[in-house]
Order: C-alpha cells, then sequence, then structure tokens
C-alpha cells in the first residue's frame, strides 16, 4: 500500500510541480526522498536553498512521514537536528495529505514565519 501512494505522488508531483520546490526519491529508494524549497523573498530566508529529507515508513499514509531539514536552519520550530515541531507532521497527520500539500505548505510556513 506505501509503495502504490508514494508512486503516485511522485508521478502527481511531475505532473504539477510546486512553485519554489522540488522533491524525489533519492536513488532507486522510494521510501527515502530529498527535497529543495527556496527561501521566500518577502522573508529573512530569501535567497535560500533549503534542503529536506523525507523518510516515508512502511505503513504510509496512515503514519506521518518523517521529515527534516539537512539545511542549518535557525527557527523556534526547529531544532538542532533539523527536526520540524509542527503538529501536522505528528499527532494532526491524516492519510489524506500528500507530501506536496502537508509538507510543502508546512515548510513554506516555517520559513515565512518570523
Amino acid at each position: 500500500m506505501a509503495l502504490k501512494r508514494i508512486n503516485k505522488e511522485l508521478t502527481d508531483l511531475g505532473r504539477d510541480p510546486p512553485s519554489s520546490c522540488s522533491a524525489g526519491p533519492i536513488g532507486d529508494d522510494l521510501f527515502h526522498w530529498q527535497a529543495t524549497i527556496m527561501g521566500p523573498s518577502d522573508s529573512p530566508y530569501s535567497g535560500g536553498v533549503f534542503f529536506l529529507a523525507i523518510h516515508f515508513p512502511t505503513d504510509y499514509p496512515f503514519k506521518a512521514p518523517k521529515v527534516n531539514f539537512t539545511t542549518r536552519i535557525y527557527h523556534p520550530n526547529i531544532n538542532s537536528n533539523g527536526s520540524i515541531c509542527l503538529d501536522i507532521l505528528r499527532d494532526q497527520w491524516s492519510p489524506a495529505l500528500t507530501i506536496s500539500k502537508g509538507i510543502y505548505s508546512s515548510s513554506f510556513s516555517i520559513l515565512n514565519f518570523v
């Protein structure tokens, strides 16, 4: 189930990629992705390029993926290991969310928060 869902999300990202970001598997491992987000131009992160590691659990989408910034970033909702402290990535995760809708919107809200 997880592999089928991850493949579908990868296909959807290819068809309709979000602006200012990209994501995809690392090599042939569909359970491990790297994402790239450009810092919003109207924020202190303007001009920045931020990398994230996304690890899908075997019971995805019923369990949230683990998302960490691999680029060092200073933000009150991101710890020193790059872990993002947001409800949507913990107890508010829903199988109806996708990487594109859930993770990127969360990441953009973090980068736009000052």
